[in-house]
């Protein structure tokens, strides 16, 4: 049958089988003890939304603190406590489990597998994960008193040295901090992997590396360069622990170790781990972006290159968090130019998501639009990432409110935005339900407005000089109507994100039967039932371009029909 005229074999014939009934027993065993790929995919992006909303919890506590000044809504301790495990939250709970879980429920379908390459390693790798974040806020939970085990880490997310040395945190959150993350991390590395050797070797008859989705390309790129960054930080957490509990010296100060070089190795990770997040996200774009404008992307071939390039200059702009410590002039001017370089294959980027949209017949679909508000929000983060990787301006801003309205740009403004846009787009596909579009707008305005009156504002007190991780200030400052206004605009988000959950649940319960291609798409992932059956398609894909289901759906469409 994979030799029949149809270009994606028999998967539009599957028939679902018939669902027996189940015990909720059965049903959680089955959940538990998966090693399907799409079953993974939705425990990752649900693990990751559940602690989405711990981040957001902990964001909003945050923001009430610094509404107004000399306020004591929490003390000193828990504030640090708070900024801490939100950044690591959303950074390693958060981020990186959602788009992973993405790309375990998508990659396959894309590529016309039936499975991952390794479904028990798979499986092991969420487990892993899942336990590194829950060994991370059990610290968390003795910190309030509950099971006196010790209290959660105050030391903020990139835990510089020398406070996580035993001098400065006798107690055992650096501890927790670090072996979760260092769990957590080789679950993320099984993944990569796993995603790496399932990209390279299980691709269905015809699809060519240049054929292959974008969605599926980015997460080739990330893949490899998680492996790359993921292991310094996993050595640095390491050489920790033997400073802390074997008598090592390596971030010791007192005993001739270096701090610098904890940053170095943070660091390391901690940039390029940027593009690890967004990548993805330029991915669902690349994704949503063609379909609702009805157009094929522009420039595939130069957005696979873009692509490939900024995974390998993300490599060697990391010293860019560290102008102030006092490297030499070559070091740091070597690091303004590539960070400055990286802004040319993200440029390219966004003029073809540009172009693709320019003249299309677009669909103001849900997922378009936080698709349309990510393509500004990025535009701005790029400019002041731009302004930020030139040294000078670097000194004045350094560890300021100004940096951290720059990076909430990209890990909110286009990261999250495009995670939403993820969720409303293949919803569908995962559940058989649609959710609503009128809950969707509301989600969408109300997030999108809570965005901009909390992070364009929060730009100014940085330049006013506001520094980062204080826990209060002065009413003589001129921070405090900003604040105020950043404040709202949390809250505002808060709502919005409960219309979305509201939506969820609504949409699961009594949702519109979605179909097996709701959105009219192109890519193989629509031609399989809504939900997909266990083994994914009833024969082997065979496909002859970039859109096989678009050009069997249309083939009196020529301009469809390229190479």
């Amino acid at each position: 049958m994979a030799d029949q005229t149809l270009p994606i074999g028999g998967a539009l014939d599957i028939t679902p089988q018939k669902a027996t009934k189940q015990s909720f027993f059965e049903w959680l065993s089955e959940w538990f003890i998966t090693v399907d790929h799409k079953k993974l995919g939705i425990l990752y992006i649900s693990y990751a939304l559940v602690f989405m909303l711990v981040a957001g919890v902990e964001a909003l506590m945050i923001r009430v603190q610094l509404a107004v000044p000399n306020n004591d809504f929490v003390s000193p301790q828990l504030y640090d406590r708070l900024f801490t495990m939100h950044g690591t939250t959303m950074v390693f709970l958060v981020g990186m489990p959602i788009l992973f879980g993405f790309a375990n429920y998508i990659v396959p379908l894309q590529i016309g597998a039936r499975d991952m390459a390794y479904p028990r390693l798979n499986a092991f790798s969420f487990w892993l994960t899942a336990f590194g974040g829950l060994l991370l806020y059990y610290s968390f939970i003795g910190g309030f008193g509950l099971y006196g085990v010790g209290t959660a880490p105050d030391m903020g997310w990139f835990a510089y040295a020398p406070l996580t040395e035993k001098a400065f945190s006798p107690g055992h959150a650096p501890d927790y901090w670090a072996i979760a993350l260092i769990i957590s991390g080789w679950g993320t590395l099984g993944t990569a992997i796993n995603i790496i050797a399932t990209t390279i070797s299980m691709r269905c008859k015809g699809m060519t590396l240049m054929r292959m989705p974008l969605f599926s390309w980015l997460m080739l790129v990330v893949s490899g360069l998680t492996l790359v960054t993921i292991t310094p930080l996993t050595a640095a957490q390491i050489m920790l622990m033997i400073d802390r509990y074997l008598g090592g010296h390596f971030f010791d100060t007192q005993a001739g170790g270096s701090a610098v070089m904890w940053m170095h190795f943070f660091w390391i990770f901690g940039h390029p781990e940027v593009y690890v997040l967004v990548l993805p996200a330029f991915g669902i774009a690349s994704e949503i972006i063609p379909v609702f404008s009805r157009k094929g992307i522009f420039g595939y071939a130069a957005m696979v290159a873009a692509s490939v390039g900024i995974g390998f200059v993300s490599l060697g702009v990391w010293a860019h968090h560290m102008f102030t410590v006092g490297m030499s002039t070559p070091t740091t001017t070597f690091f303004v130019l590539s960070t400055m370089l990286v802004g040319i294959p993200t440029g390219i980027k966004i003029f073809n998501w540009l172009a693709t949209i320019w003249g299309g017949k677009i669909v103001f679909a849900t997922p378009m639009l936080f698709c349309l508000a990510f393509l500004f929000q990025f535009l701005i983060a790029g400019l002041t990432g731009i302004m930020l990787s030139a040294a000078p301006w670097d000194w004045q801003l350094h560890n300021s409110y100004f940096v951290v309205a720059h990076f909430h740009y990209v890990l909110v403004g286009a990261i999250v935005f495009n995670i939403f846009a993820a969720i409303y787009y293949w919803f569908p596909k995962a559940t058989g339900k649609m959710l609503s579009e009128t809950l969707g707008k509301w989600h969408f305005w109300l997030f999108l407005i809570g965005f901009h009156l909390t992070f364009d504002f929060m730009h100014i007190p940085g330049i006013l000089g506001m520094p980062r991780h204080i826990y209060t200030y002065m009413p003589d400052r001129g921070w405090g109507i900003w604040n105020f206004i950043e404040t709202i605009g949390a809250f505002v988000q808060a709502i919005a994100v409960l219309v979305f959950l509201y939506n969820v649940v609504i949409s699961l319960m009594k949702g519109k039967e979605a179909g097996n291609d709701p959105w009219d798409a192109w890519t193989l992932e629509w031609a399989t039932p809504s939900p997909p059956p266990a083994y994914n398609f009833a024969t082997d894909p065979v496909v002859n371009s970039r859109r096989p289901l678009w050009d069997l759906k249309h083939p009196e469409d020529p301009d469809w029909k390229y190479e």
